[in-house]
């Protein structure tokens, strides 16, 4: 089985190359790595006011534990996947994994704030895992696997930030906040032990340098809008600095664009992302990443509000992960069923089912949510519809665009989710804020509005997926852009 090294521009097709057959492991393996880095993502947040008492930090201080996280994922992500695509693949894996590996590590021992925000720092620069993970895949396994594996690693990094929300509580009441670092990494000691022995290099390069000028630019542009959108909370979203930040950011990444368009070897293909199979993607998961980090933050705040205030249920924190795990659970069998669903029918289906189930699955609370089933309900469609939209859009990204550039327009895509997350996390949290009673209890209000916030985001995520081109569409897409290894799948060019 073959493919054509072709890429965006080149005059004419590399010759055919055959794929060496992959490592006996090499999902395991990519696999875990994914699902530490998500773990570690998300596992801290319900622990911040723990961690931070004992550290002696104020809680706006604590906060830069998530924020130095985000930033570093956000700004490194497209360097090192366009990195990847020039240097080697299985390298930069290693060199991000070594990095996260370090990262826990100083995490898990950190003895005070400052140490604990650089460790963060380094475990944010490993971000590069997906886009690096779903190049490996694209290069080494054959493609009729290429779709289902896909769909389980994006799935993989959905359930991963499930599993830190439902595991938090009770590592840290039975353990204590530093197990959150020592587990998962164990995890990162086998997927970076298995990169080294049980990976070989792809043989899929695309040789160039990297866009000092450009990284530099985008740098500036992420980490501005990023910290506007974290700190708009608490430092007032009509604060000079919250409003500096927004120009600035917003200015820096209008002169990125411009300046990539004009500079020989881009560190991003703007050009690239001009196709409906891309930016259409890149707007499905920033809504999702919106809509997933909303009801991350919405349902264990309803669960473990005490029942006397009459809007919660009276959950433990340990209590409250266990009426999360429906939600993980359909993520790990509605990954790999999306996978399936594109070799038959391409991504444009899971990702608009996947879509149209997260609508509903925040309609149905906010509507309703007086009774455990409701919340659990909307778990389940959740978990359900993020498994199958998270899978297509990784499939989508990378049958719209040559092998050559799968890191950098799976990182970018990375990057939406991400910069989604930021502003689902602020949004739904001012909404909070702003429905509360004079002793600070989220009103009944809180939550519906909450509900429907990310409800009509999701509806943003199901037009956006209905814009993504049909099969014979993206063929055309694809064959523009110099793509030539299309999973099988259905459309004019399969018998």
């Amino acid at each position: 089985m073959s493919h054509s090294l072709a890429k965006a521009g080149d005059a004419g097709a590399a010759p055919s190359v055959e794929k060496p057959p992959a490592g006996r492991f090499l999902v395991l393996y990519l696999s875990l790595g994914g699902l530490a880095f998500a773990v570690l993502q998300s596992l801290v947040a319900p622990t911040l006011p723990v961690i931070a008492e004992d550290l002696g930090a104020t809680a706006a201080d604590a906060s830069w534990i998530l924020t130095a996280y985000l930033l570093s994922a956000s700004v490194l992500t497209p360097v090192l996947g366009r990195l990847g695509d020039m240097s080697g693949k299985r390298r930069v894996l290693i060199g991000v994994l070594t990095a996260l590996a370090v990262g826990t590590f100083v995490a898990a021992v950190a003895p005070s704030l400052p140490v604990l925000v650089l460790a963060r720092v380094l475990q944010g620069s490993a971000g590069a895992i997906l886009p690096l993970s779903i190049g490996i895949v694209r290069d080494e396994l054959p493609r009729e696997k290429v779709s289902v594996t896909v769909g389980l690693l994006s799935a993989i990094f959905g359930v991963g930030a499930g599993v830190g929300i439902v595991a938090a509580g009770p590592i840290v009441e039975h353990l204590s906040w530093h197990w959150l670092f020592w587990l998962p990494l164990v995890l990162v000691a086998v997927a970076l032990a298995g990169a080294i022995f049980g990976m070989k290099e792809s043989h899929v390069r695309t040789p160039g340098r990297l866009d000092v000028l450009g990284t530099s630019i985008l740098t500036v542009g992420l980490v501005s809008l990023l910290l506007a959108i974290s700190k708009g909370e608490s430092w007032g979203w009509f604060e000079g600095k919250t409003v500096a930040l927004f120009g600035l950011g917003v200015v820096a990444l209008v002169v990125f664009a411009f300046v990539e368009l004009r500079v020989a070897q881009p560190l991003i293909d703007i050009r690239l992302m001009a196709h409906r199979g891309v930016w259409a993607t890149d707007i499905v998961a920033l809504a999702l990443g919106f809509a997933m980090f909303g009801t991350f933050l919405l349902v264990p705040m309803l669960l473990e509000l005490p029942a006397a205030t009459g809007v919660g249920f009276g959950k433990s924190v340990s209590q409250a992960g266990l009426f999360l795990l429906p939600t993980v659970l359909m993520m790990v069998v509605f990954g790999p069923l999306s996978g399936l669903l594109d070799r038959r029918f391409g991504p444009k289906v899971p990702m608009a089912l996947g879509t149209s189930l997260v609508v509903a699955a925040f309609a149905l609370p906010a509507i309703v949510h007086d009774h455990l089933w409701q919340v659990v309900g909307s778990g389940v469609l959740t978990g359900a519809g993020i498994g199958l939209a998270f899978a297509a859009m990784a499939n989508a990204i990378i049958e719209s665009v040559p092998p050559a550039q799968t890191g950098e327009a799976t990182g970018v895509n990375a990057i939406s989710r991400t910069v989604g997350s930021s502003i689902g996390t602020a949004v739904v949290a001012a909404i909070i804020t702003s429905h509360t009673t004079a002793q600070g209890v989220p009103t009944d209000q809180a939550f519906t509005y909450g509900f429907w916030a990310c409800a009509g985001v999701a509806v943003l995520a199901v037009l956006a997926s209905l814009a993504v081109p049909s099969a014979r569409r993206r063929l055309q897409e694809a064959q523009s852009v110099g793509v030539t290894d299309l999973p099988p799948g259905p459309g004019p060019h399969h018998p």
